[in-house]
């Protein structure tokens, strides 16, 4: 016999989500339905149906609107999400079936943009000319949300909250450098630098909400906190570079970071003993099939990586062959 999960999936449909989520969005059945264009009690009787199926109450009536009941309210990100899945699923079908057409989204770090998804999407556009492209660029942060929630196809980032519903695919690896204005005392020298001479130095430092700021916390032997009295923060490299024009002080960045516009104005020297590097993934969501359109899109950005040389002692993540059959 079904066990009590598949039973009540078997009672709740797309239909039951999309009025559930009308009634939560509108707080009125009145507006509810007018939005979905039936009838009020059609729209009650299939929210009815929705809670037994559930066993829940969903919704609790004021003399002013509607409001969601607290199993509700943390039922409603994860309908909007199934909704919102089913949508896109639908959508890249659709585009199939219009001549190969569609529209991939995708966020990546900036220094990824610069160096490995611009030269990618490039020779994409030349293949795929009929399928649109929407590039964001955002710290790891925001690009593990983005996936998660399925507002982009996928991500290039570093590995941060390690959610359990995303795959995070190693692709490269560069290693961390100080970066500093070219008057500073330390660029006057080329080479390698040791991180105890950074902590000689007053430093700005990236928040622990970026990949790079919380990769560096996992390093608690740099003894960067020791560096100054005057530890600075910055929440992105953009905050950073104009810390950084204000002169006297130095940061720590992976060698593609500090090598994009327009950090690339400042003297890079890698850093050794240790020599770290931080890890740049692919992040996909799991257990969810991607379009033909995302599918196309990642093979021509894994054909980029693998055909065009890495600088900046930046190195490649050798993918394991797939087992032949």
């Amino acid at each position: 016999m079904p066990n009590d999960n598949v039973a009540v999936m078997r009672r709740v449909s797309l239909r039951h989500l999309r009025c559930f989520l009308a009634v939560a969005e509108t707080g009125s059945f009145t507006l509810a339905s007018a939005r979905l264009f039936q009838t009020q009690s059609s729209l009650t009787a299939t929210i009815q149906q929705f809670e037994e199926a559930v066993g829940l109450k969903l919704f609790e009536r004021t003399t002013r609107r509607v409001e969601l009941t607290p199993e509700a309210r943390q039922f409603r990100p994860l309908a909007e999400r199934v909704v919102r899945d089913f949508e896109a699923a639908i959508g890249d079908l659709h585009a199939i079936s219009k001549s190969q057409k569609g529209h991939v989204r995708v966020a990546a770090a900036p220094s990824m943009v610069v160096h490995i998804l611009s030269p990618a999407l490039a020779r994409f556009r030349r293949d795929h000319p009929g399928i649109t492209l929407s590039v964001q660029d955002a710290g790891s942060a925001k690009i593990e949300d983005g996936v998660l929630a399925g507002e982009v196809d996928f991500g290039i980032a570093s590995r941060l909250r390690n959610y359990p519903e995303l795959v995070y695919t190693p692709i490269l690896r560069d290693p961390f450098g100080a970066i500093m204005p070219t008057d500073h005392p330390l660029a006057a020298e080329n080479g390698p630098i040791t991180w105890a001479e950074v902590r000689r130095h007053e430093y700005v430092g990236l928040t622990n909400d970026t990949g790079i700021g919380a990769f560096l916390e996992n390093y608690p032997e740099l003894r960067l906190d020791e560096a100054t009295q005057r530890y600075d923060h910055a929440s992105s490299t953009t905050s950073l570079y104009a810390m950084l024009c204000l002169g006297g002080k130095i940061s720590v960045l992976p060698a593609l970071a500090a090598q994009a516009t327009p950090m690339n104005e400042f003297k890079f020297r890698e850093l050794h003993e240790p020599s770290i590097t931080r890890e740049i993934c692919l992040i996909t969501r799991q257990l969810r099939s991607m379009s033909v359109n995302t599918e196309r899109i990642l093979q021509v950005l894994m054909e980029t990586l693998n055909e065009r040389p890495l600088r900046y002692g930046a190195t490649l993540v050798r993918q394991p062959e797939e087992p032949a059959h």
